[in-house]
């Protein structure tokens, strides 16, 4: 299974033993939308509400910090959701949540798993099926905890960063909150950017319909934002969501050893002992 599929391919597939499709919706607060109600309204049939927003470790410091190891093994095991499976992942959100859920699949040990290109959007406006309803999880597996935590970056390692320029840091967010021409209203915070990062915002990677461009169209994109995909690369945004879609165009052009900052801006922002910059990158 390729790691981004077609509605087309999905319709096909649904009903395969082996197959599970997940929900992965999560909206920003500001927007008023419940992802619960929303899926229970109307979903891809057979599919499983992942409950995204309350799959993470509100124990850490980090804002919207990844899930513990434990915690991510619970998840999948009351879902049904085995390491044989074939995943598919797919969200109605407009920050395109599937793809920090594919980072967090990925970081767990699944492999066969793939975004669903367009999401729930691309679906409903071809006409195919929804059904309504409470997710109903398979049979119950027990999934080992086993975190890779290899790919995430720390604060302090971002920091260090800044003198070694080990990394490549890739800023996921728009170019006002980039520059700070206008503040990170999404969290409270004024704008402007981990020196020495570059900016390239998440939605450039995608189509209008919301399925991600050519691969061609990635690499010029990535080249444009002044990024050597030869070089070790981090990704950060606003809390580790929007970096993860920059993340996933990296593993369709073969870079899969790219980092996530997962604290991003709302951690580094709210910190008045980080160094910060403003304007355009350098």
């Amino acid at each position: 299974m390729d790691s981004l599929v077609s509605t087309e391919w999905l319709a096909r597939e649904l009903g395969a033993a082996d197959l599970k499709v997940i929900d992965a919706s999560s909206h920003l607060p500001a927007v008023g939308r419940n992802a619960g109600e929303e899926f229970a309204a109307g979903h891809i049939p057979g599919a499983l509400f992942l409950d995204l927003a309350g799959l993470k470790d509100a124990g850490s410091s980090v804002p919207n910090a990844l899930p513990t190891a434990q915690q991510f093994a619970q998840r999948m095991t009351a879902l049904g959701i085995s390491a044989d499976d074939r995943v598919v992942i797919y969200d109605d959100s407009d920050v395109k949540t599937s793809s920090r859920a594919w980072f967090i699949l990925r970081m767990n040990g699944l492999r066969n798993i793939a975004i669903l290109d367009g999401g729930l959007g691309k679906w409903k406006a071809e006409g195919r099926p929804l059904e309504s309803g409470a997710s109903a999880a398979g049979q119950a597996r027990e999934v080992e905890a086993s975190g890779d935590w290899s790919r995430v970056r720390t604060k302090a390692e971002m920091l260090a960063n800044i003198d070694s320029g080990a990394e490549q840091v890739i800023d996921a967010r728009d170019a006002g909150r980039f520059t700070a021409e206008t503040a990170d209203a999404i969290h409270g915070l004024a704008g402007g950017h981990i020196p020495g990062a570059r900016n390239l915002f998440f939605r450039d990677l995608l189509n209008p319909d919301g399925t991600f461009r050519s691969d061609d169209e990635l690499r010029a994109a990535f080249e444009r934002a002044g990024i050597d995909l030869s070089r070790p690369i981090v990704t950060s945004c606003g809390s580790g969501v929007t970096a993860s879609v920059l993340l996933f165009a990296l593993h369709r052009l073969g870079v899969d050893d790219a980092a996530l900052y997962d604290g991003s801006w709302s951690e580094w922002g709210a910190d008045p002992s980080t160094p910060k910059e403003s304007g355009a990158a350098a």
